[in-house]
């Protein structure tokens, strides 16, 4: 991952300070056995309570040393994960931020939310763990080896037996659980999509009294999570008793041979103690290990899960220093424009389109489900850009743009309604973030909203749940318009903006934005014939391309589309000659 070394660099002081305190720690650890064994050997055997009181002493005092140094590590990796976490949470959401709507589409949306929480939490846990526990396991291995050695070269062969066994376990360890644990976060990711799905769409299941079903679809997912984390943990739980019972048969071992050599003078019994010390020692940081890949697998699941994430580019680029002429006033030219949600070797959705939206008209656009007239205005506010021809804006092609200077010139009021947790007044506000609570009025009344909104208990300081679900979908769609209105901008986007409200508030709001609308461009997306007909332009799309493009007058004498889609919502016919029957 590209970020890693900006996270080295920063916490490297930090894990160095850490894991010179866990060597103090781990060398006391490592002292006790060997104290032990003078005490018994020379004090205790001997009857000589000096010897047991210095060497007793000395225990305690290395004891607390390592105390100590265990609490001041326990602070630097507590702090060090913890801040780790949540910069690398957020420097991830922001590096989504970044991404342009093609690359974000890459992902499953409840893919990312696990990768935000769950995959974040593994690598914190396992930077804490790394710091703690982690880099003391090895040490005190590796010391202990060294010091069972020096004390009886002897009993050592028991060692010869064990490690390499427990290094085997360890490596199966590894090699197994990667793949499942990989499977146990991809089925968080559709249980989280399930969720996210139900929580959405709520009304509609109790609407349609779905409740069993979804009950029954959640199950199943929620089963799949339940049977890939029990497969997983199953695999695993057999590697650590495993290494358990390996290094209990070698203490046998130890007691063994050790009661053996006592019996015919050839050790003391000081050595055994400190030997079994020193293999419970091994023990002790072996299951350390075991447990540290465990952890591994998992933070390693993790880690490549997110690097898919950092490793995604915005597949959109623009020119430094390019910028929209002096005076911008909305004119936008589309020039042979096609395009495709998937690049040139997609299916297309716009083809061959070459149109000219002059600055302070107001251009319909019309057609059936599906002839891409959303994408058509998406590719204006640069949410893709195009695969083939041009997009311009005021002679500059889009491409070549900084996004947040179009975007900053340009409104647009999506076809779903999308609002956010806070109060009505901070989401009107999103279009504009200094606008004076008269302008934020002034926006709700074009948008035909003030009075709804005045007549709540708390007015404009309404709370709004999640989603905007406390309003209703006409009441979300007019607090959209006021959002986009109070930026005042230079290009206006209504994509099909008023589904959910009656003809008399539409026709309100037409009006409001006839009189708003003077010298701003206006791009007017409808379902309804009716709202489109009085436009300066009515573009007409069938199947992506342009079936007709001019005055409602106009088209009703040329464009046979635009005739059966009037036909078929006023109801009346349409002769050869254009007029009405």
């Amino acid at each position: 991952m590209r970020y890693s070394s900006k996270y080295i660099r920063k916490y490297g002081l930090s894990y160095i300070a850490a894991f010179l305190m866990v060597a103090m720690e781990a060398v006391a650890d490592l002292l006790q056995p060997t104290l032990l064994s003078r005490m018994i050997d020379d004090g205790v055997a001997k009857l000589d309570q000096s010897i047991v009181l210095h060497y007793g002493g000395l225990m305690l005092l290395v004891t607390a040393a390592g105390a100590l140094a265990a609490s001041g590590r326990n602070i630097v990796a507590s702090q060090v994960s913890q801040r780790f976490g949540s910069e690398l949470r957020s420097d991830l959401y922001g590096h989504i931020q970044s991404l342009s709507l093609g690359s974000i589409d890459k992902f499953d949306r409840a893919g990312l939310v696990t990768r935000l929480t769950n995959d974040v939490t593994q690598l914190q846990n396992f930077v804490n763990g790394m710091m703690r526990i982690f880099a003391k396991a090895p040490i005190l291995c590796i010391g202990s080896l060294m010091m069972a050695i020096r004390l009886n070269p002897s009993l050592s062969t028991v060692l010869i037996v064990v490690v390499p066994i427990v290094a085997v376990l360890i490596f199966f360890n590894l090699k197994i659980g990667f793949p499942l644990f990989l499977r146990v976060q991809r089925a968080m990711d559709r249980l989280n999509g399930i969720m996210r799905e139900y929580l959405s769409g709520v009304r509609v299941v109790k609407a349609f009294n779905r409740f069993t079903s979804e009950s029954e679809k959640f199950a199943g997912v929620n089963d799949e999570y339940r049977l890939s984390s029990m497969r997983a943990m199953r695999r695993m739980a057999v590697f650590n008793p495993a290494i358990l019972l390996t290094v209990n048969f070698g203490i046998v071992a130890v007691l063994w041979i050790g009661a053996l050599r006592v019996d015919g003078g050839q050790m003391q019994v000081g050595h055994i103690v400190a030997f079994v010390n020193y293999m419970t020692q091994i023990l002790f940081s072996l299951m350390m290990i075991s447990m540290v890949f465990n952890m591994l697998v998992r933070a390693k699941a993790s880690y490549s899960r997110i690097g898919e994430v950092m490793a995604a580019e915005s597949t959109m680029t623009w020119t430094e220093g390019v910028s929209l002429p002096a005076g911008s006033e909305g004119r936008i030219d589309f020039d042979r424009v096609s395009f495709s949600y998937h690049g040139e070797d997609g299916a297309p959705v716009l083809k061959d389109i070459s149109l000219t939206i002059l600055p302070g008209q107001t251009v319909g656009i019309i057609g059936s489900t599906g002839s891409g007239k959303s994408s058509l205005v998406g590719l204006v506010m640069r949410f893709y850009d195009a695969t083939g021809g041009a997009v311009r804006l005021d002679g500059a092609d889009v491409r070549k743009l900084d996004p947040s200077l179009i975007r900053d010139k340009a409104a647009i009021v999506p076809q779903k309604a999308m609002l956010f947790s806070g109060t009505i007044m901070d989401n009107i506000r999103w279009g504009k973030e200094d606008a004076t609570e008269e302008e934020v009025a002034a926006a709700a009344r074009m948008a035909a909203a003030h009075d709804f909104i005045s007549a709540l208990p708390e007015g404009y300081q309404t709370k709004l749940g999640q989603g905007g679900v406390n309003l209703s979908g006409g009441q979300k769609q007019r607090v959209s318009i006021a959002r986009a209105l109070v930026r005042q901008p230079r290009i206006l986007i209504l994509d099909d903006c008023t589904s959910a409200v009656d003809a008399a508030t539409e026709a309100s709001i037409k009006q409001a934005l006839r009189e708003y609308a003077q010298g701003l461009t206006c791009l007017l997306i409808a379902q309804r014939i009716t709202s489109v007909m009085d436009a300066d332009h009515i573009l007409v799309l069938d199947g992506g391309a342009v079936a007709g493009f001019g005055t409602h007058e106009e088209l009703m004498q040329d464009c046979v589309v635009y005739q059966e889609i009037y036909r078929s919502q006023i109801g009346k016919e349409v002769g050869a000659d254009g007029a009405t029957a």
